[in-house]
């Protein structure tokens, strides 16, 4: 509410506010001006931070030595032979033929007529390869016999099923399944202190060798007989001629550092015309050229970054002032980015690829790197070690790099202490205006204190002024001159 004066009339509120803003526009103006400067420059040098912290990632990703240690794997016939390779493979191509797979024994004992039905006490020995399981059967039937060996079978990898025929010829049979391939490990099953028709459990069929691992064929004259479904056999295949087996079909040891899965049999014929199947084990030349063009986009974004922070562009052409991007003239900038200069511009020891034009990557006229696809192609083709050395280690170029970046983006580094020393500057603004806020308000005070005196005082002496000229009025002989 506006304080007129009584004694006055004049608006002391307004005279007061005017003289206020007047003491307080100097000081909030330039606390303005230093507070979006300062907010500004913490901004810039956070976007500064996060353009180095991706460029870092970058380099830490080519300075990986396992990048180079990578290996391509191809099969001209992947449904027959998959192929990986890790570090330890050696470059080259194989031609492998697949003559047959490794498989596990499975075998069908005796036929009963209801696998509910009791057969009988004793002790099955079941015999896998030289490894057996025991189990006790006490007027048992094939379903009990069964769930005892699932039960007691895990850990030597043995199950076992019921099929039954429908049409009640073959019966109700035990199945025995194992899960251990290779030569030497077939299913046997004998029976000690058996009773009753346990004893037609018993199966030692002949070895897979001697049966030249041919599942036995369906007895005709006694389709309930037990049988061979299938012999444990080991894989038989060839690598560039030379023959060679194993009792799994992922093999790990026929070349080094590769490991080959059998996935299925070449044909009789094509292994009559002695077709081969082709296997290839290559550097990863596509991944390091990738991750050697990721480097270069990722510093040119770091460019674009750091251009945008410092540039200054014309305003309203000639005669308008231009526009100062937040860190032009930054000393941390220019440090930082002739520190780059310099590392990129260095040779390294040594011979072979020592400077980065020798892979095909070189500095355009605006400070961006730009590719030479051929040249880097031939160097990852023809010196494939010298660009791994030039890149990786402690000497390598990312190193090298990441060591100028360090001191800029780690905790405790320059543009941490920059943006502590910037935010301390914001506290001291705000501090600043609580004091002028104080200091102005004291200055109200004591305006109105002063105005509110020459008010009461103006007041008097008004009334003064109209009682002596009231008692004047009143005396004899004196006459008015405004009177006729």
């Amino acid at each position: 509410m506006a304080i007129t004066g009584i004694g006055s009339g004049m608006d002391i509120s307004g005279m007061v506010s005017a003289l206020v803003n007047a003491e307080a526009a100097p000081k909030t103006a330039q606390l303005d001006r230093l507070e979006k400067t300062t907010t500004t420059k913490v901004s810039a040098l956070g976007q500064f931070r996060s353009a180095l912290s991706t460029f870092q990632t970058a380099l830490g990703k080519l300075n990986d030595p396992a990048l180079f240690e990578k290996r391509g794997a191809t099969s001209s016939a992947s449904d027959l032979v998959s192929i990986t390779a890790d570090s330890k493979a050696v470059a080259g191509s194989y031609n492998v033929q697949v003559f047959n797979l490794a498989q596990s024994s499975k075998v069908a004992l005796a036929g009963f007529d209801n696998a509910s039905d009791a057969i009988g006490s004793g002790t099955l020995t079941i015999n896998v390869g030289e490894e057996s399981l025991d189990i006790d059967v006490t007027d048992g039937s094939l379903t009990d016999i069964r769930d005892a060996i699932n039960a007691a079978g895990k850990e030597l990898g043995l199950s076992a099923t019921i099929v039954s025929d429908p049409n009640g010829e073959g019966g109700s049979r035990l199945v025995l399944s194992s899960d251990k391939s290779g030569t030497g490990n077939d299913i046997s099953v004998a029976v000690s202190n058996g009773t009753g028709e346990l004893n037609a459990l018993a199966f030692a069929p002949p070895s897979g060798t001697e049966a030249g691992f041919e599942p036995t064929p369906v007895d005709a004259e006694n389709p309930r007989a037990a049988r061979v479904i299938s012999y444990s056999r080991d894989a038989n295949f060839a690598v560039d001629g030379i023959n060679l087996s194993s009792a799994s079909n992922t093999v790990d040891d026929a070349i080094e550092g590769v490991t080959l899965t059998l996935n299925k049999a070449q044909t009789a014929e094509a292994l009559t015309n002695a077709e081969t199947i082709k296997l290839g084990v290559t550097e990863d030349k596509a991944g390091v050229r990738k991750s050697i063009t990721d480097f270069v986009d990722a510093y040119n974004a770091m460019l674009d970054s750091v251009n945008a922070l410092t540039s200054v562009v014309s305003v309203g052409g000639d005669d308008g002032e231009p526009l100062a991007a937040a860190l032009v003239g930054d000393s941390s900038v220019r440090s930082f980015m002739s520190a780059m200069r310099s590392e990129l511009g260095s040779p390294a020891s040594g011979e072979g690829i020592r400077i980065l034009a020798d892979l095909g990557i070189s500095t355009q006229r605006d400070g961006k790197l730009a590719v030479d696809n051929t040249k880097l192609n031939k160097a990852l083709d023809n010196n494939f070690e010298q660009v791994n050395s030039f890149f990786t280690g402690d000497q390598g170029l990312m190193a090298r790099l990441d060591n100028k970046i360090k001191p800029f983006t780690e905790t405790g580094g320059i543009l941490e202490n920059r943006t502590k020393a910037l935010q301390n500057t914001l506290s001291s603004v705000d501090d600043q205006r609580e004091a002028l806020t104080t200091r102005l308000g004291k200055l109200e005070s004591r305006l109105f204190a002063q105005f509110n005196a020459m008010d009461a005082l103006v007041s008097q002496m008004s009334s003064t002024s109209s009682f002596l000229t009231a008692q004047l009025d009143s005396l004899p002989g004196v006459v008015r001159q405004d009177k006729k």
